[in-house]
């Protein structure tokens, strides 16, 4: 997360329900010889591979290689924003040639203090499961992207770079991770206009009896890129639920007591993986997994 201070008032209605709870029922089974994917320790390793890089450079060399392993071709894309130099690493993972745009993301960089593990390895980490379970059983009405975004914690820079290249392709919609570590709930900054969306991870939440929280009041984080541009966009953590009042009070300038864990780690020498707790992350992942194939199957968002 960034610490730029812009949050947007709370908007957002509720819809298609149905749509949510279809695409959750139609889950192709597991093949019967597959051993089961442990997806909480993949998560877990890969957060450590990511944050034990000493600079941008060895983080984004352990995206670039658990990339490799899972069989998908990346490209680096050099950028240059308000003077500063950066890389994002960009994948695709295929679909319908003519079908819109979803673009998934993250950011990889970090401040120099601390390991950067919350703020954003756990994220990053988060989007490469996701894109193994994308990968392994398409979306029939969309292509997806991925991206891991450098530079956001100088301002959103890698993200910004990207939605201002000329000629740049519109997604359908910008669904971006920061902050993914622990805690019993999913934190969705939920634009208006994102109903469907929320409607079916909230129908997926309550499947998987994991706390959900849509609004438009959310830290700064690459979203904004693309919600200025007129772009839609949204994010998700995953966090204790009764942090998230303080975590707002805090980019509201307030000084909440006490301050909550996300407040206390991000930024700090202590953010390294010491502080993740896995136990929700599989869950968590089911649920948007679930949530984006609904969206994805709802006919006005083809």
């Amino acid at each position: 997360m960034t610490p730029i201070s812009i949050l947007r008032p709370r908007l957002a209605p509720a819809l298609l329900l149905g749509a949510a709870l279809f695409a959750i029922s139609t889950q192709a089974p597991a093949r019967a010889d597959a051993p089961p994917a442990d997806v909480a320790a993949a998560w877990q390793s890969q957060v450590e591979r990511v944050s034990a890089g000493t600079d941008t450079a060895a983080r984004a060399a352990a995206i670039t290689a658990r990339l490799d392993q899972l069989g998908l071709p990346w490209q680096e894309e050099a950028f240059e924003h308000d003077g500063k130099h950066g890389r994002n690493l960009l994948v695709d993972l295929g679909g319908p040639q003519d079908a819109p745009l979803l673009l998934i993301g993250a950011h990889y960089d970090r401040v120099e203090v601390g390991h950067g593990a919350t703020d954003n390895a756990s994220g990053v980490a988060a989007v490469l499961e996701l894109a193994q379970a994308l990968k392994a059983r398409p979306l029939p009405g969309h292509r997806v992207r991925l991206a891991f975004w450098d530079l956001e914690e100088h301002g959103l820079l890698g993200s910004r770079a990207w939605v201002a290249a000329p000629g740049q392709e519109k997604p359908a919609l910008y669904v971006n991770f920061d902050v993914f570590g622990w805690g019993d709930t999913l934190w969705m900054m939920a634009p208006d206009g994102q109903a469907a969306l929320v409607d079916a991870v909230r129908a997926a939440s309550a499947l998987e009896r994991i706390g959900f929280s849509p609004g438009e009041k959310y830290p700064p984080t690459d979203h904004l890129a693309f919600l200025r541009a007129g772009w839609p966009a949204v994010s998700f953590s995953l966090v204790g639920g009764e942090e998230i009042d303080g975590i707002l009070q805090v980019f509201a300038g307030q000084k909440p007591e006490p301050a909550p864990k996300v407040m206390r780690v991000i930024h700090s020498p202590g953010d390294d993986a010491s502080q993740l707790d896995p136990g929700n992350i599989a869950a968590a992942l089911r649920v948007l997994e679930a949530g984006l194939r609904a969206w994805d199957a709802a006919p006005a968002n083809r």
